[in-house]
């Protein structure tokens, strides 16, 4: 005669430790993100995660020229390399997804692993990131900057 070792009412013993396996996981992950403000994941894209709309993100006389201002709840960075010339880039940095938070003598950067972006063009200037800030669609009308 054989007996069970697992309880007719109770889980399996795999699947607790897979499951718990999976919750040590998830936490793993949003602690990598350090930001509050981390998209759900770093592939997301800037077109999915900017609101578009006629409400004006900003005037130019906000941007500094060679510099640029994080528009974290829009999730969208803007800059002014030189003079009258304004550029947009997703905020979302393309290492593992934090939020870029500054602009600061000619670049982006990102505070989780120090990653830096161009100004000019969101190209990676410092890594650990490889890939290039994703270019976001603005509309500059007189002093009024909105998303496209």
């Amino acid at each position: 005669m054989t007996t069970s070792l697992h309880s007719a009412s109770g889980p399996a013993r795999r699947t607790v430790v897979a499951a718990a396996g999976a919750a040590g996981l998830a936490v793993a992950l949003t602690a990598c993100g350090g930001s509050d403000d981390a998209p759900d994941s770093a592939g997301s894209s800037a077109d999915s995660s900017a609101d578009s709309g006629s409400v004006p993100l900003a005037t130019t006389a906000d941007i500094p020229e060679g510099g640029g201002k994080v528009f974290a709840d829009r999730k969208v960075v803007v800059t002014q390399p030189t003079a009258g010339e304004f550029k947009a880039f997703s905020a979302t940095c393309t290492h593992q997804g934090c939020a870029v938070k500054s602009v600061a003598d000619g670049v982006i950067n990102c505070p989780c692993h120090n990653s830096n972006f161009s100004i000019a063009d969101g190209s990676v200037k410092g890594g650990p990131a490889t890939e290039p800030l994703p270019a976001v669609e603005i509309t500059v009308s007189g002093d009024s900057i909105t998303l496209a």
